[in-house]
């Protein structure tokens, strides 16, 4: 990789850490202060970046952020969250999720000509998770209802890894007959074994700093650290068996933090006031970096030659499925709920496809595919399109939104949307 593409890398960190807190109150975005950064160090700007040259150090980059925020993301997932929340997370992710997909694979079929069936289920599948960084201060915003913001943080946190499945499936479908396994092999690999040794390595993990802790031999540190091996080991282990290491990685961080978060009594207990949960902010944050290089990276290696040579079709689809193809699955999943339109509409545009979009995508690039390049485009756009228009339009459509809770709520106290407000004060 070129010196000075570091030296930008470098400089972007730390201008964007210093303006931080500023920016967030605007509509410039981190995402998209990293992408513009990456734009103008790709080939349409500077030329700092060679694609065909850091094609590997991107999707190291990109793989490694995944990795880590799945496994952050699923350790931190709690029975009690799903309840708090009520219906709205899971209206999203059991009815929401595979509508998405469904509808994106039919709306497919005429916008991309020349990709075969599993072709066009994969740029579904790919585009189906969504990503809340990208949007952040449409869940921060105290103005909007707790049961909201919520339940779109749930679902972001979630649906990245529910997807997994069917991405792996699709891809194996899609190479079939290509010289790529088939989808009993990919089956078997991917899912149960990966699933197994993701099992083992976060209830292992979790075992063990259970026990560490019971007798005070381990410090807050290397706590941190522990967490931040786990993903790492289970991922080289399912990639070694020729397994999925995402799967493997978000496996073993629901492992890992449901086992944590047993209050066993006799040796084992934990000592009294601990969060289990704090073992995982270390790796949390170095995804979140990681993550904000990615898109930086993105933005040079792979969104720049893109929009070089970028024709209609990848365009409309991204348009289509940043608005069509998540609104009317969330209008569907959330039909007999007692929302109103307005929280529906806010809830279906607020559906960014961010970090595991790429990945996915550059993962069913690099299996070569006859249809790789039109469906790395589409991803590439889409994901582009959402960084500038979800970043953008968070800050506005928060305030719209909360103005809009706040003189219902006047006049309608028993809002459905205000069924969190008391748990919300609490916090």
């Amino acid at each position: 990789m070129n010196a000075w593409a570091v030296v930008v890398a470098g400089g972007a960190v730390v201008a964007y850490a210093a303006l931080s807190r500023r920016l967030s109150k605007t509509v410039v975005s981190g995402p998209l202060v990293f992408m513009l950064c990456g734009l103008a160090i790709g080939p349409l700007g500077l030329d700092l970046l060679d694609p065909a040259r850091d094609l590997e150090v991107t999707r190291a980059l990109l793989e490694s952020a995944l990795v880590l925020l799945l496994f952050a993301d699923a350790a931190g997932i709690r029975a009690r969250d799903l309840r708090r929340e009520e219906f709205l997370p899971l209206r999203l992710l059991a009815v929401g999720l595979p509508a998405t997909m469904a509808l994106g694979w039919l709306a497919a079929w005429p916008l991309l000509p020349g990709l075969s069936v599993w072709e066009l289920a994969l740029v579904a599948v790919i585009l189906a998770p969504t990503d809340a960084a990208l949007g952040q201060q449409a869940v921060s915003n105290k103005r909007v209802p707790a049961l909201v913001r919520g339940g779109l943080s749930v679902e972001s946190g979630v649906n990245d890894g529910l997807a997994l499945p069917f991405f792996v499936l699709a891809l194996a479908a899609a190479g079939e007959g290509h010289g790529h396994p088939g989808i009993a092999e990919t089956f078997l690999r991917a899912l149960v074994l990966s699933s197994a040794i993701g099992i083992v390595a976060g209830r292992t993990g979790a075992s063990l700093l259970r026990w560490s802790l019971s007798r005070g031999w381990s410090g807050p540190d290397w706590q941190q650290f522990l967490a931040l091996a786990l993903p790492v080991i289970a991922y080289a282990v399912c990639v070694a068996t020729e397994g999925s290491g995402f799967i493997g990685a978000w496996v073993t961080g629901l492992a890992f933090g449901i086992h944590l978060r047993r209050k066993p009594a006799g040796p084992d207990a934990l000592p009294q006031g601990l969060d289990p949960e704090q073992t995982t902010k270390f790796t949390e944050r170095l995804g979140l970096l990681l993550a904000s290089l990615s898109f930086l990276v993105f933005g040079a290696v792979i969104l720049g030659p893109v929009l070089q040579h970028l024709t209609w079709r990848p365009v409309v689809y991204a348009l289509i499925s940043l608005t069509v193809l998540r609104m009317l699955p969330v209008a569907l999943a959330l039909v007999g709920t007692g929302l109103r339109p307005a929280s529906v509409a806010y809830i279906g545009w607020f559906g960014p496809r961010g970090l595991a979009s790429l990945v996915f995508g550059l993962i069913a690039f690099e299996e070569h595919l006859p249809g790789g390049t039109v469906l790395s485009e589409v991803v590439a756009v889409t994901a582009g399109l959402s960084i500038l228009l979800h970043g953008a339009s968070a800050p506005y459509l928060g305030n719209r939104y909360g103005a809009w809770f706040t003189r219902t709520l006047r006049v309608n106290p028993n809002l459905r949307e205000n069924a969190l407000a008391d748990d919300d004060a609490a916090r």
